[in-house]
């Protein structure tokens, strides 16, 4: 591990870096499982006003904007409030991570997408669909650069064995440096950072939403509802396609 980080040089990176999250693209009524009439919507929806408590009032409105606060929280704070093992965590504390452009972001969630979640639960076989949505997030840190130093630790990129990964990334924690830059490995020619503090990250807007369906070993990619934008072959790698 040593002569690993003896290799090591700083990128300093200042640009947006995008964040695809999972999130849906039209809230859902929560009473409609309820009943065929819309009255009986609307009746359920008003008992829930009565009862529920009041909405948000800031003391101080100009320091604190909930809806802003928001944003925050599902772009950037999640995961280092939510940790989970990862290629560069071990589960013992958070670490975030953002790509290069929205195609890595694709190819990175679709992999954890079926080979996770649809695969534990036994649905690859199925027609399944997520949405997705996908924030532009500013960066701005000094980043351990570990894109030259891959071919000769090709471990770091292991498709489905993060523990050298994993251990790189405790040193990078205990040190409390932000973070680091390396190769995509779902997406060769894209690039992924890994975030240790939420301190380097700001400004968080949202970008588009995404909508994903598995078809037959593929996942059909739409930003547009209802055409395909990216197709991704999901169990073997396959070149993008595109359409429309």
């Amino acid at each position: 591990m040593a002569s690993l980080f003896d290799r090591l040089s700083v990128a300093n990176v200042r640009r947006d870096v995008v964040r695809n999250i999972v999130s849906i693209r039209q809230s859902q009524d929560l009473f409609d499982d309820l009943s065929d009439e819309p009255a009986d919507w609307r009746l359920a929806q008003q008992v829930e006003d009565d009862v529920k408590p009041p909405p948000y009032v800031s003391g101080s409105p100009i320091l604190h904007r909930p809806f802003e606060e928001a944003e925050w929280f599902n772009a950037i704070q999640w995961p280092f409030s939510h940790w989970q093992a990862s290629r560069f965590s071990n589960g013992s504390y958070g670490v975030w991570y953002g790509s290069d452009c929205i195609e890595t972001t694709v190819h990175e969630s679709i992999h954890h997408w079926y080979h996770g979640l649809l695969a534990d639960a036994g649905l690859e076989g199925e027609s399944v669909v997520a949405e997705r949505k996908v924030y532009l997030v500013h960066c701005h840190a000094a980043l351990l650069d570990f894109r030259r130093a891959t071919a000769d630790y090709p471990d770091l990129l292991h498709p489905s064995d993060y523990a050298y990964a994993q251990a790189a990334g405790a040193r990078i924690h205990h040190e409390g440096h932000p973070g680091l830059l390396v190769q995509s490995v779902r997406r060769p020619e894209g690039e992924n950072v890994a975030i240790f503090t939420p301190a380097v990250l700001s400004d968080p807007r949202h970008h588009c939403f995404l909508t994903y369906r598995l078809e037959g070993g593929r996942v059909r990619v739409e930003r547009d509802p209802g055409r395909a934008w990216m197709t991704v072959g999901v169990g073997r790698r396959e070149p993008p396609g595109r359409a429309g």
